[in-house]
């Protein structure tokens, strides 16, 4: 027992990036090649556009690094979107929130917090979420502007990166609004 946990502790201390996950009895590695192409195609893709709040400095707003992919932020407080028909949308400064004739839309923590974010998450969830365009692979659509379509074209291998980044990016515990529907209503 002592050496299993010896190992263990082993793997973290040298090399942070590779991630063990207990799936049943199985144990599923991560390389870090894999966690690097996630890393790029995060990057590549623009996802902290939308999933990195924006912080206002001298030189205008730029992403907040300290709040890495955690969505958008709980404790900001937003007026009431004017969600007049029409073929448009609306974003907040911050660029984590939307409002548009589907309602509001607010980016998602992608951290692995497990509690807010992707912690509690399989890769086959996120796999499938990417695929269908459905939270968590079953549940709600996912709204606009998430360009799941686009990402849906990767291959597994990718999207598999993908998700083996973000869960090594820290966890931040942010709760974010649950979308709402036109007439008001939270999506569930």
């Amino acid at each position: 027992m002592k050496t299993a946990k010896l190992t263990l502790l082993a793997v973290v201390c040298i090399a942070p990036v590779i991630l063990v996950a207990a799936v049943g009895k199985k144990e599923k590695k991560t390389t870090p090649d894999a966690v690097a192409r996630g890393k790029y195609l995060v990057n590549f893709g623009g996802c902290n556009d939308c999933h990195t709040p924006l912080k206002m400095t001298g030189k205008g707003p730029v992403p907040d690094l300290s709040r890495l992919l955690c969505g958008h932020p709980e404790d900001t407080k937003l007026p009431p979107p004017d969600l007049k028909p029409g073929p448009w949308f609306a974003a907040t400064a911050g660029m984590t929130a939307w409002a548009g004739p589907w309602g509001i839309s607010y980016a998602p923590n992608l951290t692995p917090d497990k509690n807010t974010g992707l912690g509690i998450w399989t890769e086959e969830m996120f796999i499938k979420t990417m695929r269908t365009g459905r939270h968590m692979g079953s549940g709600r659509e996912i709204l606009p502007p998430m360009p799941w379509q686009s990402v849906a074209s990767l291959t597994d291998g990718d999207i598999k990166a993908i998700f083996a980044y973000l869960q090594t990016v820290p966890a931040i515990t942010n709760h974010v609004p649950r979308p709402v529907n036109p007439k008001g209503e939270t999506f569930e």
